[in-house]
């Protein structure tokens, strides 16, 4: 009778609860290893967090877009100034539609630069619109030439954003500054 009352206790002969470990064996002392399904949760929460948060302060700053636009440009104005002197002809830059391009002096008159430094461009930085001004003219330029001497012109090149604007200043000496 002895044993059958152990056995409806839910023991097992050797007096040990089915499912538990016997008593020394190494996991005996621990607790059931794993995560519970709130701890699970937590952890999704916060790394949603963390990646909204991250997402956030990656965005650029579209100011920061407009003037390395600007910068872009002051650049390859003083290559094109350097390139007319190299070629020993005009080259022009010109503002288009979407973006711009620069063109070269020839017999038949101004045609696109189609090498890779000067080909035509789209805007970046969220530009759109542009003036020119040339210090002392009353006329509303197209474009800016720079010519096959080391000396030109001063010319003003404003850059117009939704945020903004960029001011590109030639000061005639082949160098270009924004501001």
């Amino acid at each position: 009778m002895r044993l059958s009352s152990r056995i409806r206790a839910g023991r097992t002969l050797d007096g040990r609860i089915p499912g538990r470990p016997a008593p020394g064996s190494p996991a005996a002392g621990r607790p059931a290893a794993g995560f519970t399904l709130l701890e699970m949760l937590v952890v999704l929460v916060i790394a949603g967090l963390l990646v909204s948060l991250a997402a956030v302060t990656i965005s650029r700053n579209p100011r920061t877009d407009l003037n390395e636009q600007a910068q872009r440009l002051a650049l390859l104005f003083e290559s094109a100034g350097d390139e007319a002197q190299v070629r020993a002809r005009p080259i022009a830059w010109q503002p288009v539609s979407g973006g711009y391009r620069f063109d070269v002096r020839t017999e038949d008159g101004w045609r696109p630069l189609r090498d890779d430094m000067f080909a035509p461009r789209g805007w970046e930085g969220g530009v759109t619109d542009v003036s020119i001004d040339y210090p002392g003219s009353d006329l509303r330029a197209n474009r800016v030439v720079f010519g096959v001497e080391s000396i030109d012109a001063p010319v003003t090149i404003t850059l117009y954003s939704a945020v903004g604007r960029a001011t590109i200043v030639g000061t005639g000496n082949g160098r270009y500054e924004v501001r």
